[in-house]
């Protein structure tokens, strides 16, 4: 069901129902008061009957064997007057003599040949004055002033439900408008959706959206650029692993064995060049793909080191706190970004014991520095070292080390330096973030 008609269906019912209950409400309420407005009028009747003939001399009641006085009948109302003495004096109708029998004082019904009358009974110095009308024509005159109401109610309230659908058909134009637009644009299309026009309700709805696409876009964005580096840097190693494949099978001998080492050493590249553009997309996805929790500052020491090789400890000279910082970024990835730097440092210096790590904690987190001994770069280079793909000279390494950490700093709210580190050498500081005490 669309939503057009579902607020109609509901709102209509909803009005319906009100409507219906006030005139439940309001039909009894009407009932009531008019049966009282006639019983009051039958008891003025009575009491108007009883002032009058209370006006005749005393001895007229002695004259009471004289013809009834007929009173002219009232349409819808009949009267009689009784004497003292039970003598009829007075009446209306000569043929109610059942209906305005007296009886006990004050209203009754009463059926005679299957008519029902509504019956007032008054008695004043001895006199009986007796009222009564019909009640079919009480229902008559209530079925009329039923009618006299009802019908305006009801053209009011066919008229509200017209109201109430050219309303929500009018509300409900932007909305269709919106999906006009978007059933008409193009499946790749992922510009942003125009929020000229819109209203109140549906602007929240179209900024989602258009937070959804932005997304999206950059989603394909980043799918794109790796599909392009991956082409660009996986061409060379594997050309060259299926040459290295072909002098192999073509030679024997020890010419045989270095063409399969070399295969051997481009596949090792292509591994970690492969292993590199996957962490450089995972970090550049979305902020809701990344794994929570932190990471101890000592422990990921030790795991960077133990992933480097079995002699990394006597390579690096270490100075770190005596008790482990918390960090705020993932263990896995804090633990990647920390081997690349020291891989990278050792790749550039040769001598064991001339890298240097030390751990320096400040106000705004915690400073990973590490510093070589060796040739180190121009400024020009050192502008371009977090560059992806970038190699300094002729290094053989993916070019995406540097870039991987800077990417893991910007997105958990660090920083990576780079700097010369005098007379010669780098020194890169990769500062993250403390985590918050929970």
């Amino acid at each position: 069901m669309s939503l057009r008609n579902r607020l109609l269906l509901t709102l209509g019912l909803t009005l319906t129902l009100l409507w219906g209950l006030a005139a439940a409400w309001l039909m009894r309420d009407l009932h009531e008061e008019l049966q009282s407005t006639l019983d009051q009028r039958l008891a003025q009747s009575a009491r108007m009957a009883a002032g009058l003939v209370g006006t005749l001399p005393e001895n007229a009641w002695k004259r009471a064997e004289r013809p009834r006085l007929s009173i002219p009948a009232i349409a819808g109302l009949a009267c009689q007057v009784r004497s003292p003495g039970g003598k009829v004096i007075a009446r209306t109708h000569g043929d109610l003599d059942d209906v305005l029998a007296p009886q006990a004082s004050g209203h009754s019904y009463r059926q005679v040949d299957g008519e029902y009358w509504r019956v007032f009974t008054y008695r004043q110095d001895g006199l009986t004055i007796t009222t009564a009308d019909r009640v079919n024509e009480r229902d008559r005159l209530l079925r009329d002033v039923l009618l006299v109401t009802v019908v305006p109610f009801l053209v009011a309230l066919v008229g509200s439900l017209v109201v109430l659908w050219a309303g929500i058909r009018r509300g409900l134009r932007p909305l269709s408008r919106l999906q006009r637009s978007l059933a008409q644009r193009q499946p790749n299309a992922l510009a942003p959706v125009a929020t000229q026009g819109l209203t109140a309700e549906l602007r929240p709805l179209v900024d989602t959206l258009n937070a959804l696409l932005l997304r999206i876009q950059r989603a394909l964005a980043r799918e794109q650029r790796f599909t392009n580096d991956a082409a660009h840097e996986l061409r060379t190693p594997l050309t060259a692993i299926k040459t290295h494949l072909q002098i192999a099978r073509r030679r024997e001998g020890e010419a045989a064995r270095q063409a399969q080492t070399s295969a051997e050493e481009g596949v090792a590249r292509l591994q970690n060049t492969l292993e590199q553009l996957l962490m450089l997309a995972r970090l550049e996805g979305d902020h809701e793909d990344q794994p929570p929790g932190d990471s101890l500052s000592d422990a990921v020491v030790e795991d960077a080191l133990a992933a480097l090789g079995p002699d990394a400890r006597d390579t690096f000279l270490i100075d770190q706190p005596e008790q482990g910082i918390r960090l705020a970024a993932p263990h896995e990835l804090v633990v990647t970004a920390l081997r690349n730097l020291l891989e990278n440092a050792r790749r550039f210096s040769p001598a064991r014991g001339s890298v240097r790590l030390i751990l320096e904690q400040g106000d705004a987190g915690l400073d990973f520095m590490v510093s070589d001994r060796g040739p180190g770069v121009d400024d020009a280079s050192l502008a371009r070292l977090t560059e992806r793909f970038w190699r300094h000279g002729a290094g053989r390494g993916s070019g995406l080390g540097l870039a991987i950490v800077a990417t893991l700093a910007e997105r958990f709210g660090g920083h990576l330096m780079v700097d010369h580190n005098r007379p010669h050498g780098l020194t890169v500081t990769l500062r993250l973030p403390k985590a918050v005490p929970g």
